[in-house]
């Protein structure tokens, strides 16, 4: 469903060699899996997600999202995830119903198909209570099931987690956790990012761990600790870091 061939991106600098963000990764995601990319802050997962969801082009590399190229074929791709990350805006003056009938809107769903879709994610994400609340009146935690419902409405099979729960309240993090836990469930495809372990063993069936742009470890958590002859998997992250 997912697949990156030694995806590459360089940005240039002001004077000597352009800086490296990411740098030949590689990997997979399978349909209905869990994909966790761990790193630290800086380590180019942002700058990866950005490549999969076409807002950057890869300077070498390529990759593809549900058989499409994110750069020969965007707009197919874009019609195939929903994103979300902790920082995605919320406008003050939009009610959430309003809000998330705009991003249906812009994914070509009109009329009786719009409504029942979103009566549907509306129910799934308990949101009824505040659909006609505008949006500047929203707690920090119906603001982000605001970013949940924009990123479902379309019913994409593909989504792309970007540190969700960044700066969240504990149990904000907890309900977003448990959302993620529930697409799960339905067999979405997910590529989820963060650099939290906790969040990774939680919900992820294989975890990719980048550093410095680079991936330097993949599989799932058992075999990491097999491979790694660590039982403990934040000793074997921060090993790998230090090395």
């Amino acid at each position: 469903m997912i697949e990156l061939r030694n995806l590459t991106k360089q940005f240039p600098v002001a004077k000597g060699e352009p800086h490296t963000a990411v740098a030949d990764v590689s990997f997979t995601v399978q349909p209905g899996e869990v994909f966790g990319l761990l790193g630290p802050n800086g380590a180019g997962k942002t700058t990866t997600l950005r490549m999969l969801c076409t807002v950057l082009k890869p300077t070498s590399g390529s990759a593809s999202v549900a058989g499409f190229d994110v750069v020969a074929q965007a707009t197919e791709v874009r019609r195939r995830i929903g994103f979300l990350s902790a920082n995605t805006g919320v406008y003050d003056r939009m009610s959430a119903w309003e809000m998330v009938s705009y991003y249906g809107r812009l994914y070509g769903l009109r009329g009786e198909a719009l409504t029942g879709r979103m009566e549907a994610v509306f129910a799934s994400l308990q949101m009824n209570d505040f659909r006609h609340e505008a949006g500047g009146r929203l707690s920090t935690g119906m603001k982000q099931k605001v970013s949940i419902a924009r990123a479902l409405i379309h019913d994409p099979p593909v989504l792309i987690f970007d540190e969700p729960t960044a700066g969240l309240d504990i149990l904000v993090q907890r309900s977003v956790l448990q959302q993620v836990m529930k697409l799960k469930g339905e067999g979405k495809t997910i590529l989820f990012s963060t650099h939290i372990m906790g969040e990774v063993q939680k919900l992820c069936d294989r975890v990719g761990i980048v550093h410095r742009g680079r991936l330097i470890a993949c599989g799932t958590i058992a075999e990491l600790k097999e491979q790694y002859r660590q039982d403990d998997f934040e000793e074997l992250f921060f090993g790998l870091m230090e090395g």
